[in-house]
């Protein structure tokens, strides 16, 4: 029997790692269509439990505090035993809670629902970019990523529009079992995930176990990966108080009816989000050929380019350019989420990348989009939600300039990624 095709995934075949790829994007699709589907049935809740806003916003909460808490943990377990087992688990008892969400009678017990949910996904969100890392080559891995990325707006936008359409038609119970049952079924097909050595496709052999305390020790003076982690959170701090705020300045500031502003601004963002992680893969990988660290000068470019339009969308009237300008400045945005993500898993041991991916997921979302929301609002508050989207460009502009400028003082990726 002839000898099955090779690609450079220490082994594994072409068909195996584009088996991988599929497998895990798909599960990354239902791990944002789950995050988000409560968004969608929130006034169902509201008037089912008979809570507040603030209760329900708690419910939002209650999942991100205990995804990032739990994220480096994952990473820890991630870089350490089977990581297809760790993919099963995660997904298994998140769609196990999400269904668990349907059945909650109480508002504990859906707040502990929505708790077990961000304890799964943090087990798979930090190990599957460094699965995908060993995979793939690095020339190939921005690519790969960003097609992972996909899942992010499309699954997001998804959550949206199933629990909205699924709870006014049914019920808000209806939802969350729609929702989560199909990740049981890809429990299963996770056990079949391909599990390449640590490094597999790294060219240099830095497959060996890292322990832990001098992997934290690399970690700590590894300028590439805190230079794309402060990038990055800044630009989740802004893309999570846009997300948060825009349907409501369109609502309450623009004149446009809140049932027209949030499914437009969702189909936008989906689009764009899309469009721009799509292009941003292929753009990374062309740039880092071109130039050391091309993808992290590339993601600072556009995202400078993107704070200016941010500012001209709080400014203008017509509902018509807000939204042209809403979709070139989030593309602009998107582009960033492969090579930077990219970025992280090359600049780091192959053995210490689920952990790296974890503190990142940790760091971004605590300074980012858990602060986000309250501090824009505060601004709103205070002055006009116009006033605050405006001022939400400032993080973008330095995002940009952090990733344009820290460019210029980072080794090249020939040294060892642990010293990068």
């Amino acid at each position: 029997m002839p000898a099955p095709e090779l690609t450079r995934s220490g082994g594994i075949s072409s068909g195996r790692s584009g088996f991988g790829l599929a497998i895990l994007s798909l599960i990354n699709f239902f791990n944002y269509l789950d995050r988000y589907i409560l968004a969608g049935v929130i006034p169902l809740v509201e008037k089912d439990l008979r809570i507040d806003h603030a209760e329900a916003g708690l419910l939002g909460s209650v999942f991100m505090i205990v995804y990032m808490i739990a994220s480096p943990f994952g990473g820890y377990l991630g870089d350490r035993m089977p990581r297809r087992l760790l993919v099963a688990g995660g997904v298994f008892v998140w769609s196990l809670a999400t269904i668990g969400s349907g059945l909650a009678s109480t508002f504990a017990m859906l707040l502990i629902a929505r708790a077990i949910i961000g304890i799964g996904e943090a087990g798979y969100g930090t190990v599957a970019p460094a699965l995908i890392s060993d995979l793939f080559p690095k020339d190939l891995r921005t690519r790969m990523l960003s097609f992972f990325y996909l899942a992010l707006p499309v699954g997001a936008a998804a959550g949206f529009a199933i629990g909205g359409w699924v709870g006014a038609t049914y019920s808000w119970h209806s939802a969350f079992f729609i929702g989560g049952a199909p990740g049981l079924a890809l429990a299963g097909l996770a056990l079949l995930l391909p599990e390449p050595a640590r490094g597999a496709t790294d060219e240099s052999s830095e497959g060996q176990k890292v322990p832990f305390r001098v992997g934290l020790n690399q970690l700590w003076r590894n300028a590439t990966f805190w230079i794309v982690t402060v990038g990055l959170t800044l630009m989740t701090f802004a893309i999570g108080g846009l997300a948060n705020w825009m349907p409501t300045f369109l609502n309450l500031e623009r004149g446009m009816a809140l049932g027209t502003a949030g499914p437009v601004f969702g189909a936008i963002t989906a689009v764009a989000g899309f469009l721009g992680t799509l292009v941003g893969g292929l753009l990374g990988d062309w740039a880092d050929r071109r130039r050391a660290h091309g993808g992290i000068w590339m993601s600072g470019l556009s995202l400078a380019l993107a704070a200016p339009l941010m500012i001209a969308i709080a400014n203008v009237r017509e509902t018509s350019a807000i939204f042209s300008l809403t979709f070139v400045a989030l593309f602009l945005i998107f582009i960033n989420t492969g090579p930077l993500n990219a970025a992280i898993v090359n600049a780091v041991a192959p053995t210490f990348r689920a952990f790296a991916m974890g503190l990142s997921v940790l760091v971004l979302h605590l300074f980012g989009d858990a602060l986000s929301p309250t501090a824009i609002g505060a601004v709103g508050q205070r002055f006009s939600l116009a006033t605050a989207i405006a001022l939400n460009a400032l993080p973008v502009l330095i995002a940009g300039l952090v990733l344009l400028i820290g460019t210029k003082f980072l080794r090249s990726p020939a040294s060892s990624p642990v010293a990068a």
